[in-house]
């Protein structure tokens, strides 16, 4: 898995499956976000699968779903609200990393 740092306190990553969180936790990472809808493609773990996982390892889950290419400022405000009051460091995550980069991106801008 290939972990991309975009600030200080937060990362993207490709999908993930809920056999990635535990080592997401020795990396460090207190709060994962799922920008991906479930069951947008085959094979994806859904977000409560996600999310059981992450409680097992004392971890914070968000699911933050965005249609790509169509990120909203309700979106951007969803994500901002979300990241500060997230436990850091956090990771963002989606198909490719595009949406949870663009998120962040589009929240450093303001």
């Amino acid at each position: 898995m290939t972990i991309r740092y975009l600030g200080t306190h937060y990362a993207v990553a490709l999908q993930i499956t809920p056999a990635d969180v535990g080592r997401l936790k020795e990396q460090g990472f207190a709060t994962l976000v799922c920008n991906r809808p479930d069951g947008e493609g085959p094979g994806q773990p859904s977000f409560a699968e996600i999310e059981a996982e992450t409680m097992k390892h004392g971890m914070r889950a968000l699911h933050l779903p965005v249609t790509p290419g169509r990120i909203t400022q309700a979106d951007l405000d969803a994500f901002a609200a979300c990241y500060a009051s997230a436990p850091k460091p956090v990771l963002g995550f989606c198909r490719t990393g595009m949406r949870a980069e663009a998120l962040w991106e589009g929240t450093r801008l303001r």
